[in-house]
């Protein structure tokens, strides 16, 4: 298990980075780094685990070789979750052992993402490995809640780039229309003043 693979996944701002070990075929195994680490956590570890499996060791966004997102946009824990579902979903695993490592304090541990995803998809995660953490902890009564309203926002998210198409063309009368449409307490005069500053013309439309 001493060689591995470079792989890249496409995100929205770039691509996730990634480096693999052993056979394809073997059981999955992604691994998440620590607190301003990166893939490379993994590779004294992985030589010493079971060669039947398939370890991806993930470059959260702006660490490793892993795209930063964009000036000014904020790196928050939810965000990294998100990032571990890309990559579930770009390698097809439908389900996987999840091992997340880190030596931070806990509320700044990316081991905190492991059970976190975890947590929100359960029915994605075989086996939870957590090195140096100390788990995911939640209030019982909030625990509804959090999964519920967590879970729809990534899923949401992933749905709407998943869709993402080529803005349509429309003359400016037809953009009103659509924009009066989706907004019931618009005026003709208020949609029209706001495509003045909210819309894009093109020689299409």
């Amino acid at each position: 298990l001493g060689m591995f693979t470079e792989l890249k996944f496409p995100v929205p701002w770039g691509h996730i980075a990634a480096k693999a070990w052993g056979p394809l075929e073997g059981h999955p195994v992604l691994c998440l780094h620590g607190w301003l680490d990166n893939a490379n956590t993994f590779d004294k570890l992985i030589p010493l685990l079971p060669r039947g499996c398939y370890y991806v060791a993930m470059d959260f966004s702006g660490h490793g070789l892993s795209s930063h997102r964009p000036a000014g946009c904020p790196y928050h824990f939810l965000d990294y979750v998100t990032d571990v579902r890309r990559v579930a979903a770009a390698l097809q695993w439908r389900r996987f052992t999840l091992m997340g490592h880190s030596m931070g304090n806990f509320f700044f541990s990316y081991c905190f993402i492991s059970p976190q995803f975890c947590f929100l998809y359960p029915e994605m995660v075989d086996k939870l490995i957590l090195l140096e953490s100390l788990g995911f902890l939640l209030a019982p009564e909030d625990t509804e809640a959090w999964l519920k309203s967590k879970r729809r926002v990534i899923d949401r998210l992933l749905s709407l780039e998943a869709k993402q198409q080529t803005p349509k063309a429309r003359s400016p009368e037809a953009a009103l229309q659509r924009l009066l449409e989706a907004n019931s307490h618009l005026t003709a005069e208020g949609g029209a003043i706001l495509l003045q500053r909210g819309a894009t013309e093109t020689p299409a439309g």
